[in-house]
């Protein structure tokens, strides 16, 4: 099929013309053998959005692979549980962007019948779902004309337009999303909304854009008004917040570490971390908490050195002290399900990118302790 361009005597819209500019540039440059482009379903396009929210193809590409190979379907994922999910999730980070893939694959399942919406109205109902998203559901797999703004798509609008102010106001983004409504195509929407994507990740970037190669040059204002490196606007800078916490890292006889399942919510929710208590608990303090909470004893070895880790909104570094369990009580699991115990010689539950980092950093650690 010939996908090119043909002159005609019919006037054309400016908005034809840029649809036409960022297809001929894809039918030539754009991105055509990521995994999720093969076999273009609603679930795979749908876990490919998710992922790629906030984080680069490069890391994706390796997660992607091992999830489709665990959950081939959306009712192999709704049937899975949260634990196995964050565990396949771990590293990717925003951890609510999984616990929201797997509430959204059940109410597919329950609601829908296991068969994704093809409108941007319904999938924006399940969860973890924005416009966006759901757009891009609709004319990736579905092939039906709907606009979508990610990241990389603002910044080619805003560009383009010389659309001023940072695009995490409203007024801007309602700015963006009427340009994006009007440019969008009826035909090959797919095509054009990759293409989209591919022009904000490879030419169209945040800093040192390749505008010589872009073919949206001719239309782009804020390169004719010599803006493009201050369009679009940055989010307003403020001072991220400092925290401070201890991790309980106890060892057992056996040489297991204990572990935590996080509350549902809140930062790695769902995940199993290390215990964590206030950065000013005293030593008497911890050996009377754990005293309470399940009748143990314990002994403080030594301590490792902080980590630090860099959230969306706050800084938080974790001082990992180590104590040696010198009593094991029966039940001691049985009666606390977010408790377990993590063994070398078994493949770990879903864990935090730096947890997992430490317990990998200090193998010798359990020997150490017993």
């Amino acid at each position: 099929m010939n996908n090119r361009f043909t002159p005609s005597d019919t006037p054309i819209s400016e908005t034809e013309i840029f649809s036409r500019q960022v297809l001929d540039w894809f039918d030539r440059h754009g991105r055509k053998n990521l995994p999720w482009q093969q076999d273009k379903t609603p679930y795979r396009v749908w876990v490919s959005e998710i992922m790629l929210q906030q984080t680069q193809v490069a890391t994706v590409i390796p997660y992607f692979e091992r999830f489709m190979e665990r959950f081939p379907s959306v009712q192999a994922l709704a049937e899975a549980d949260l634990d196995e999910v964050l565990k396949y999730w771990s590293g990717l980070g925003y951890y609510a962007r999984a616990r929201n893939l797997h509430k959204a694959a059940r109410q597919v399942c329950e609601m829908h019948d296991g068969q994704f919406p093809d409108t941007v109205e319904e999938l924006s109902q399940l969860s973890g779902i924005g416009r966006s998203t759901a757009g891009a559901i609709v004319s990736i797999a579905y092939r039906k004309r709907a606009a979508i703004l990610d990241g990389n798509v603002k910044r080619v609008l805003a560009r383009y337009a010389a659309v001023e102010g940072w695009p995490g106001t409203t007024k801007v983004l309602n700015q963006l999303w009427q340009i994006a409504e009007a440019y969008t195509p009826e035909e090959r929407p797919d095509d054009y909304t990759q293409a989209m994507m591919d022009l904000g990740a490879t030419l169209c970037t945040p800093r040192k854009p390749n505008c010589l190669t872009c073919p949206l040059q001719s239309g782009c204002q804020a390169l004719a008004q010599g803006r493009v490196e201050e369009i679009p606007g940055s989010r307003p800078k403020k001072q991220i917040p400092e925290r401070k916490c201890q991790l309980t890292l106890i060892v057992n006889g056996a040489g297991e570490i204990l572990l935590e399942r996080r509350p549902p919510s809140g930062i790695w929710g769902g995940l199993w971390c290390l215990p964590q208590v206030d950065e000013q608990s005293s030593d008497e303090e911890i050996l009377q908490q754990w005293r309470q909470r399940l009748g143990i004893e314990l002994e403080l070895l030594y301590e490792l050195s902080p980590i630090r880790h860099t959230f969306s909104h706050f800084h938080l570094t974790m001082r990992p002290r180590v104590w040696r369990l010198t009593a094991n009580p029966v039940g001691l699991i049985r009666d606390e399900p977010d408790l377990d115990w993590y063994a070398p010689n078994r493949p770990p539950p879903g864990l935090p990118a730096p947890i997992k980092k430490l317990l990998k950093q200090y193998p010798k650690t359990m020997q150490l302790a017993l």
